[in-house]
């Protein structure tokens, strides 16, 4: 069974908030220790304090900075001497930090392709190149650790399958290393285009940069929380405490779709109006080829009266970046819906049926073990039809008597 991890974002995310969740969920902070002081970054000690938000127990993560200070009680800590080239590292600095790494290669790729995203969100909005960007914040050590910390985490748990809410941005204005800005901050608001945010009004940055990073970073997909037998509950704090709702960041993880009979499939649409009607074939082609378990096509009537097809694709999860990116490569689509669904089947086989103009493949579908349908394959009926020159219609009508007679004995 699939294992599952689910970010609750009801209240934001922030880097702190995801490390927190995952160690209260049980990731072993001695193990965190390890894989960051891998990192050889020196100055810095750990913390991890069970606190309250709005009346509910959650894990508040801290990175201290410097030597000299004591752990709270109940506090896990590590400690090194100081760094001495100041609080902020370029990315060059970082990804040769990442690279040198006890990390698992595929963290350490995982890692730095998260900076790399950052740094080109940074440069896009400052109109430079990516080399000159300074990270600020989240070049500083707390958040290096955070992203770090997270990518380790997250691959410990080992979900085969990371989704996430909606995040809730918060409002209002924040003070950055450039100046004031509207929540969600210029970078935060870019690292959550094509994902689905809102405000709850709560006048505050729910959302840093490091959180949107990280979620965004992981999760597949987007909705609700989905079926699952939940197995471990992670909840990591924020800074404030709030009268209205527990600051915190919730981390689900559990089995996907157990005690369900049915299988969790996605399933992508999108009306086309422009195109080539001879292209649908080798879409639909490819689309199969690509992991698609269902294409297929219904007329439409779109606005301005004009005929259409709507394109229906049904997938497996995992594939839905794949087949997203065959149907804006191969289709004048501009934008596309997807949504996961529960989906039941039948239990099905193939069988070899002999009759009297040749053997007959049918396919065989079964629940509980009681046999619900059997049908003969049409391509077999065909080239027998076609071979002992007979209509294919009485092949089919011979197959399926062949099959009900061996069925019967």
């Amino acid at each position: 069974m699939a294992k599952i991890l689910y970010f609750d974002c009801f209240a934001g995310a922030s880097g702190d908030m995801v490390l927190g969740a995952l160690l209260d969920a049980g990731l072993p902070l001695g193990e965190l220790q390890a894989a960051l002081g891998s990192l050889m970054i020196p100055g810095y000690r750990l913390s991890a304090d069970r606190v309250m938000r709005s009346g509910l127990s959650a894990t508040k993560f801290r990175v201290h900075e410097g030597e000299g200070k004591k752990a709270e009680p109940h506090t896990h800590e590590t400690t090194a001497v100081p760094h001495a080239h100041g609080d902020h590292r370029s990315l060059a600095e970082i990804l040769s930090l990442i690279e040198g790494s006890a990390l698992s290669a595929t963290a350490r790729r995982r890692a730095a392709d998260l900076f790399r995203r950052l740094a080109e969100a940074e440069a896009a909005i400052h109109q430079m190149p990516v080399e000159r960007v300074h990270l600020h914040e989240v070049g500083a050590l707390d958040s290096i650790i955070d992203i770090v910390g997270s990518v380790f985490g997250l691959e410990w748990f080992g979900a085969a399958r990371i989704l996430a809410s909606p995040l809730n941005v918060g409002g209002g204005m924040v003070r950055s290393a450039h100046g004031v800005f509207p929540v969600p901050a210029p970078a935060t608001l870019r690292l959550l285009e094509g994902v689905p945010v809102y405000s709850s009004g709560v006048q505050m940055e729910t959302v840093t940069p490091t959180g949107a990073l990280l979620v965004t970073g992981h999760a597949g997909g987007y909705g609700p929380l989905p079926s699952m037998r939940v197995e471990r509950i992670g909840y990591g704090a924020g800074d404030r405490d709030l009268p209205e709702t527990p600051n915190v960041l919730r981390i689900v993880i559990g089995d996907e779709g157990a005690g369900e009979t049915g299988q969790r499939v996605v399933v992508l649409e999108c009306e086309i109006d422009d195109m080539n009607p001879q292209i649908f074939g080798p879409v639909m082609e490819r689309l199969y080829a690509a992991g698609a378990l269902e294409v297929f096509y219904t007329a439409v009537q779109m606005k301005k009266n004009r005929p259409g097809t709507l394109m229906t694709v049904v997938a497996l999860p995992d594939a839905r970046e794949d087949l997203t990116a065959i149907v804006f490569r191969e289709t004048t689509t501009i934008g596309l819906r997807y949504q996961e669904v529960a989906r039941a089947c039948l239990e099905r086989e193939i069988v070899v049926v002999e009759t009297e103009v040749g053997p007959v493949r049918f396919k065989i579908a079964r629940h509980g073990g009681d046999l619900m349908n059997a049908a003969p394959e049409f391509d077999d009926c065909a080239r027998l039809a076609a071979e002992r020159s007979l209509p294919v219609k009485q092949v089919q009508a011979l197959a399926v008597e062949a099959f009900w007679r061996s069925h019967r004995t």
